[in-house]
């Protein structure tokens, strides 16, 4: 199991004990405000439980981020594959975290870790950061950790046939 330690962070595996904080996570609306509807504790669970199968499956994926000082879940970081339903393959970076987290840099310099980690231990050419046009807090982090603008891979999503579309930006950064 990969564990990724920064100054102030912990990458780790998934607890039982992350659900209630990351169900709390997922109820609040600003946190959801461009990842949809807030989500229940069920959903929440069922999240995790998508997350350890694709970290055993992959090796790599999103793993549960807590504060070094007092060990408070604060969310998620990590890499997947970019889903099927995306019109490019590739590996895609993400984070979510508590709104308590946020304006520390924590999202920043979990993303360095785990970028360190997809290129130099999985050797990974390029990876891809995913986000809708109007989520600017997190096209900031995107650039902050190196990533540019491929604007040749923006396009536009309609997850549900009758709901509304939406437009994506996409971010890459190669390996050094």
């Amino acid at each position: 199991m990969t564990r990724i330690s920064t100054e102030r962070l912990v990458v780790r595996a998934w607890r039982d004990s992350d659900l209630a904080p990351w169900a709390a996570i997922n109820a609040d609306e600003q946190v959801r405000e461009h990842l949809g509807p807030v989500w229940d504790e069920a959903e929440s669970a069922a999240s995790i439980a998508r997350y350890q199968d694709g970290l055993r499956r992959n090796g790599f994926g999103y793993w549960a981020l807590e504060l070094t000082a007092t060990r408070e879940l604060i969310g998620l970081v990590g890499i997947d594959p970019v889903a099927p339903s995306m019109p490019f393959p590739g590996v895609e970076i993400g984070w979510r975290l508590a709104r308590s987290a946020w304006g520390h840099g924590y999202a920043s310099e979990a993303a360095r870790a785990v970028l360190d980690h997809a290129f130099t231990d999985l050797g990974l050419p390029a990876v891809l950061a995913i986000t809708v046009a109007p989520n600017l807090r997190s096209q900031a982090v995107m650039r902050r950790i190196g990533m540019s603008h491929a604007a040749e891979l923006d396009f536009d999503h309609q997850p549900d046939p009758e709901g509304p579309v939406f437009d994506h930006v996409v971010y890459r950064i190669a390996h050094p």
